[in-house]
């Protein structure tokens, strides 16, 4: 869960990290209850340059460069993601620039996308602006596929079984 501290009677940041909660409550609305999903956030002072993978929901407020995959993606107001997103379900407030793959897809009316959409649902908010191409597929992320490809990843690690680096000078156990 996101906290935010509050300054007098609802700053603007207030209430875009309230909105981003409840786009998280509701997507995640229909899931089994018996199985939780993780929920993570990047905040807005922080900008992550790489691969993201995850499981369960992932609100964006800060900057992302690079390939983003989770379950259900947040892309909230004034956040920016530059390069490919992989999820079931995104909501994007902020700017993206790059491929979007997702079976659910709604566009805000803050949201801005450089980029091809594809997706099954599209949901284009006015006052949104889309610069590309959109191609509906029924299944736009292979569920099975994506949820092994994301279990396979988070398990990987850079440090083998045996416990040798990936053999640069910068490796926690340097070969001798």
């Amino acid at each position: 869960m996101v906290f935010a501290k509050t300054e007098g009677n609802g700053s603007r940041g207030d209430r875009v990290v309230a909105a981003a909660q409840e786009e998280v409550r509701c997507l995640a609305g229909d899931r089994d209850p018996r199985h939780p999903e993780e929920a993570s956030s990047i905040s807005s002072g922080l900008s992550i340059v790489g691969k993201i993978i995850g499981r369960g929901a992932l609100t964006i407020f800060g900057q992302v460069e690079g390939e983003l995959r989770a379950s259900i993606v947040v892309i909230a107001e004034g956040a920016q993601m530059v390069g490919d997103v992989v999820a079931e379900e995104l909501t994007i407030n902020g700017h993206v620039k790059g491929a979007v793959h997702a079976n659910r897809v709604r566009l805000g009316r803050t949201g801005v996308v450089e980029g091809d959409i594809f997706h099954r649902t599209l949901a284009i908010e006015e006052n949104a602006r889309f610069e590309g191409m959109s191609r509906r597929n029924e299944n736009a992320i292979d569920t099975q596929s994506f949820v092994q490809a994301n279990h396979i990843q988070t398990q990987t690690s850079p440090i083998d079984r045996i416990g040798k680096g990936n053999g640069t000078s910068g490796s926690l156990n340097p070969v001798s």
